[in-house]
């Protein structure tokens, strides 16, 4: 894998999860076609709900017309996985890349991804460390730090959200683990989201040897050129 290779980054704020899913497809599009490079949406949610393609309802606590009352919106998604919760202070990053051009195969992809996730949280002295396997979750003792999907749809590290958020769902579908954030954890007084996510996404690049990054930071340019507002 070539050293020079670059990574287009868009730091977007906090992006509607609709929005930011068309923009991945369309994104996605335009990189089988050679028509973008290796390209990251690194962005928050307002508080969002989202449930898998196996649509397991019964992974969502609370009446459907009461998610209105906490704030809280529910999206139906054609990922894998069980429900889960994106929101404010909760780093997001889409990474839309060509795992051909890299030379990695999904699962090692996979694999890439936690380290990237792992090393961050180890820059703030927390022992995080791989999930079970065939499971998407990871942390450490019983609590979930970081989760996890594939290619369009990205991975979410909590910074630190609003965990009550999560006491409406059993996430990611396991009943035995809790979740935690890297707040709770450090009990530090945390740099700005902005700083952390982009350390994720430099450890990320690191690891999938990409030789540069250009910053970009235009959102409202983006989501216009691709027509999602």
């Amino acid at each position: 894998m070539s050293l020079r290779r670059k990574l287009q980054v868009w730091k977007m704020g906090i992006v509607n999860y609709l929005d930011a899913l068309k923009l991945q497809e369309k994104l996605c599009s335009n990189r089988k076609t050679n028509k973008i490079p290796d390209t990251i949406l690194s962005l928050q949610h307002p508080p969002t709900y989202t449930l898998g393609k196996r649509r397991t309802y019964h992974n969502l606590l609370v009446p459907e017309a009461e998610l209105k009352n906490i704030g809280a919106e529910l999206h139906y998604t054609e990922r894998g996985g069980d429900i889960t919760f994106h929101g404010p202070r909760q780093a997001v990053i889409y990474p839309i890349i060509s795992l051909r051009e890299i030379g990695l195969g999904a699962r090692k992809y996979v694999e890439t991804l936690e380290l990237a996730m792992i090393e961050l949280a180890s820059l703030y002295g927390v022992n995080a460390r791989p999930g079970i396997k065939g499971r998407q979750e990871y942390g450490w003792e019983i609590r979930k730090l970081i989760s996890l999907g594939i290619t369009c749809h990205g991975l979410a590290f909590n910074i630190d959200p609003d965990l009550n958020y999560f006491k409406h769902i059993v996430p990611c579908g396991i009943v035995d683990k809790g979740v935690t954030s890297l707040r709770r954890e450090t009990r530090l007084d945390l740099p700005a989201d902005e700083v952390i996510q982009e350390q994720l996404i430099q450890c990320l690049a690191r690891l999938l040897q990409y030789g540069a990054i250009q910053w970009r930071q235009d959102d409202s340019y983006l989501l216009e050129t691709y027509e999602i507002r």
